[in-house]
């Protein structure tokens, strides 16, 4: 009844129930939010805009960190790149943090707003600090003028600053891409195929942003101009910052639902507590209550599942449990409501999901690491003029761009046409299916372009930069299959966990993207590490040396692509065995043509 007394007098009762979101959205005062005034594109354009200035101010000091602390700090390579693994891991930390903050007590917008303050400060911080004490003398930190040395307390003040960095945008990234969706009630048909433009938009915005830090951002700092890069970053995340909060009347909000960890808590010891009892055949005699009820915190009920019928016990009514509940002592720790059991049952069927994604996430990493270094060791001047190598992934971010307009306006539709009439294009699953299968290209092309490097390579150069006559634009193909395939994993990872999860574990869901590709890194490093003590011998330098002409870097590119297809094989089974969640009100025909990953 509150939708009716926010909407129009005089209008029909059917009417005032369109004029409000479906979702269980409210606005800014907390009322049902009305279609008219709130969310939809306005709202979702300027969250695109904050993330594309807020992901520039971060790769302006990410894209060259190590740079800065061998040239300014003068660290070794050993060490300055150990510290950016550290600083890198961290950020992924605070994202679960973030996420954490978010669906348990401050709701995204709130969220999103206290770390894009830290984000600000500890960028401004850190170009103050770079600028009055760690850029001395002016003019140093290039190529060939290091800085000098430097006071513990300037030291720890750099440190402070960029892990305030991290914490910002870590804390603000998961959150951000979910509060988007927000904007949108997939209830709604016309707003529900927004609500899935919208992810790929995203990152779309997302890359355009680093597009700029890599490319001019890097440039100027690459030549010793590390305080107007730090500014310019500094400048994008306060204009990101305003940007998003004068956007603040317009936005839709989800009511956060308490401490997820309690609640699934509650669910396992209730579930042993009464591990000897005989379940009754009937899911409808399981413990339920109202989907209105003041409990569910304005979620939407979750149905009944058959998968993990272990856990079905926690919302079996016992003897005990009624009486209790007749003397108004009821205990969350002895009886759960069937949705809060489907809660629990969401994040273990997301679980393998989740983790056939991390062996993706080793071959994206590649992408700035080994490529660069694949790079480094081609020709890389035209006409006098050096390419970076690290440059090169411009081209990942174009095919990105040129991948997300094929799909949105060429693929998805040419598929829901040969599809059954109403259905969607390509589901979740698929893509993501299709994208491990574009990795797999992706590292076969690179080890094909590394076997021909070697032809061309001298294999007895003390430095083998520049080495090989080969051309660093034969990279550009293993480059865009990276950039294709990003479209399709990233983009439907990001829709598929949003879709997938409770209401209350929304922000969650975007978290686990961002882990997936720390733990991406993690194991990329453990993978060299054990493939170079494998393969060094006495008259072997490995696979992957120092001097790249003398190794087999091709042989581990092959190695990722076998890895990979193995674990494409995997992940089909997954996405075949996965069962979507099913929220209450939502058909079970429109549910599997969501998901669903059929041959």
């Amino acid at each position: 009844m509150a939708c009716l007394e926010v909407c129009k007098e005089g209008k029909l009762k059917e009417e005032q129930e369109e004029a409000c979101t479906q979702d269980g959205s409210v606005d800014w005062h907390g009322r049902p939010a009305i279609k008219a005034k709130s969310g939809q594109w306005t709202a979702g354009i300027i969250i695109l805009l904050n993330q594309g200035l807020a992901t520039l101010a971060f790769f302006g000091v990410g894209v060259n960190l190590v740079l800065f602390l061998t040239r300014v700090l003068g660290q070794n390579n050993a060490e300055a790149a150990n510290n950016v693994s550290k600083w890198t891991g961290t950020v992924y930390i605070f994202s679960l943090v973030g996420a954490f903050l978010s669906d348990s007590y401050w709701g995204r917008y709130k969220t999103c707003a206290i770390f894009q303050v830290i984000f600000v400060i500890g960028l401004v911080s850190l170009s103050l600090s770079s600028y009055l004490f760690l850029i001395r003398p002016r003019g140093c930190g290039n190529q060939e003028m290091p800085c000098g040395s430097h006071s513990g307390l300037e030291i720890t003040l750099f440190y402070l600053s960029i892990y305030l960095v991290a914490l910002g945008n870590g804390g603000y990234q998961p959150n951000i891409a979910t509060f988007g969706a927000d904007q949108f009630d997939e209830d709604d048909p016309k707003e529900g195929h927004s609500k899935v433009a919208f992810f790929s938009y995203f990152y779309l915005a997302l890359n355009l942003g680093s597009l700029f830090s890599n490319t001019i951002l890097g440039y100027f700092e690459d030549e010793g101009m590390w305080a107007l890069g730090f500014w310019v970053s500094a400048g994008s995340a306060l204009a990101a910052l305003v940007l998003f909060l004068a956007g603040t009347t317009r936005y839709r909000h989800f009511k956060p639902s308490g401490n997820p960890l309690s609640r699934f808590s509650q669910v396992l010891v209730a579930a042993i507590r009464k591990c000897s009892v005989d379940m009754p055949p009937d899911a409808d005699e399981l413990y339920d209550i109202d989907g209105n009820d003041s409990s569910m915190n304005g979620n939407r009920k979750i149905l009944h599942t058959d998968e993990f019928k272990f856990l079905d016990r926690a919302a079996y009514i016992s003897t005990r449990d009624v009486e209790e509940q007749k003397k108004g002592t009821h205990s969350m720790w002895r009886l759960c409501p069937v949705t809060q059991v489907e809660e629990v049952k969401c994040v273990l069927r997301l679980l393998p999901i989740w983790l056939c994604t991390i062996i993706y996430s080793v071959v994206f990493t590649q992408m700035a690491s080994l490529f660069v270094e694949q790079g480094a060791a081609m020709k890389t001047t035209v006409s006098n003029f050096r390419i970076p190598p690290a440059s090169m992934s411009s081209f990942d971010i174009l095919s990105v761009a040129l991948f997300i307009f094929l799909y949105r306006r060429v693929l998805d539709p040419l598929v829901a046409r040969i599809k059954k009439k109403g259905s969607r294009g390509l589901t979740e699953l698929q893509r993501m299916g299709i994208g491990l299968v574009i990795a797999i290209m992706a590292m076969v092309s690179a080890g094909i372009v590394e076997c021909y490097r070697l032809k061309h390579a001298d294999k007895d150069c003390m430095h083998c930069e520049g080495s090989s006559s080969l051309s660093i634009f034969w990279q550009v193909p293993q480059y865009a299959f990276i950039g294709a395939s990003e479209v399709f994993m990233y983009v439907g990872q990001l829709e598929f966990f949003n879709a997938q999860t409770p209401d209350g574990l929304k922000s969650f869901g975007s978290a686990l993207c961002m882990t997936s590709i720390s733990l991406g890194n993690y194991v990329s490093s453990l993978l060299v590490t054990m493939v170079m003590k494998i393969s060094t011998e006495d008259h072997m330098p490995g696979w992957i040396p120092g001097n790249l002409n003398k190794g087999h870097l091709d042989w581990f590119y092959f190695l990722l692509a076998g890895l990979t297809t193995i674990d494409l094989i995997v992940y089909i089974a997954c996405a075949r065995w996965y069962k979507s969640i099913k929220l209450e009100g939502k058909t079970a025909e429109n549910i599997d043509d969501q998901v669903s990953f059929k041959l």
